[in-house]
């Protein structure tokens, strides 16, 4: 992280300026998570960092955070009213629980607003998309924040059109993560648009981050979603073997084999610990890999549904209509990374 005094030099045209913006009780994670990735992102391996990042906030100083850390930032005024300002490639809002204040802060929206009007990208982490909409920056675009923000986000900003599944929304020049890791996943995309995709997942790499998440995929994990209903991991095996075997044709009673019961036995102990029954569970397995290979490959509806374990691309569109309420030719246009 640099720090900016007003009159630094410019020296360094080739490097994009990173500017995130913080306020008091941010979420730790949504700043350093793509903190990180800006820092350290370069265009090969023997080049230097691409990026140069910096932090601030309204009056500077040290801002608190929902942990025991603390984050040193530099006033605002030294971004808008500076007489030689620094070019802001990207400008980070950070979320956090203060966000909600921070939007009812005019004079800080209004130095977001002016600095917005600089920058050649402008971005917000989780529920900092509050921030961006009471500046105005949403309006008529559409947007995405962290789940338990969307209801907040829609009631009191009507004009933004919001999205509640993805991971992360490009509409324009302005970027919107859904919570907390996406913003790690929002920034690994900005650096493959910036840097190109060897970059990325370079980043990525350097980061342990076992992939690089296209903006399609949904902020609800179906996994995480099977865990949490299968605390003892009754089914875990099963699960793992639907996914290692998703091209198959699968019946219940194949999947009852699996797991050494009875079909009806195993019908009803699925349901009552799943919430949900075997069918419509693989069914969702389906649609999840098929997502994630409408978003990130240029395959054909037809193939992917044929890896996917579908019957036909009839049979996947239906499936998405039910699960997804879009096709998967429209889920493609909206979510693929190009």
């Amino acid at each position: 992280m640099t720090s900016y005094p007003a009159n630094l030099p410019i020296d360094a045209p080739d490097r994009m300026n990173v500017l995130f913006i913080v306020y008091p009780n941010i979420v730790l994670l949504d700043l350093v998570g793509p903190l990180q990735v800006f820092t350290h992102s370069r265009r090969n391996a023997l080049s230097e960092a691409a990026y140069r990042t910096y932090v601030a906030s309204r009056d500077g100083g040290r801002i608190e955070t929902n942990t025991i850390v603390q984050i040193e930032s530099d006033p605002l005024v030294n971004w808008s009213e500076a007489r030689q300002k620094p070019p802001i490639h990207t400008l980070i809002v950070i979320g956090g629980d203060g966000a909600g204040e921070a939007a009812r802060d005019k004079a800080f929206v209004e130095q977001i607003r002016i600095l917005a009007k600089q920058a050649t990208r402008v971005c917000s982490v989780c529920s900092g998309a509050l921030v961006l909409a009471a500046a105005g920056l949403l309006n008529d675009r559409h947007a995405v924040t962290h789940w338990e923000d969307c209801e907040q986000l829609a009631s009191q900003y009507p004009a933004v059109k919001v999205e509640v599944d993805p991971i992360f929304i490009k509409d324009g020049k302005v970027w919107t993560s859904a919570g907390i890791t996406a913003g790690i996943d929002m920034a690994l995309a900005i650096v493959k648009e910036d840097l190109g995709k060897p970059a990325a997942i370079e980043m990525a790499r350097s980061l342990v981050t076992p992939m690089v998440r296209s903006g399609g995929q949904s902020q609800f994990s179906a996994e995480l979603d099977r865990q949490a209903r299968d605390t003892e991991g009754r089914f875990s095996r099963l699960h793992d073997w639907l996914s290692d075997n998703i091209r198959r044709r699968i019946s219940v009673d194949d999947m009852a084999d699996e797991c050494g019961m009875s079909s009806r036995n195993f019908s009803r102990r699925y349901s009552d610990v799943m919430g949900i029954s075997p069918a419509k569970s693989l069914e969702a397995i389906r649609v999840d890999r098929a997502r994630d290979l409408l978003a990130t490959t240029d395959k054909s509806i037809k193939v992917i549904a044929s890896r996917c374990g579908f019957q036909d691309d009839e049979g996947m569109r239906r499936a998405f209509l039910r699960t997804v309420n879009t096709s998967p030719s429209e889920y493609r246009k909206q979510f693929r990374l190009r």
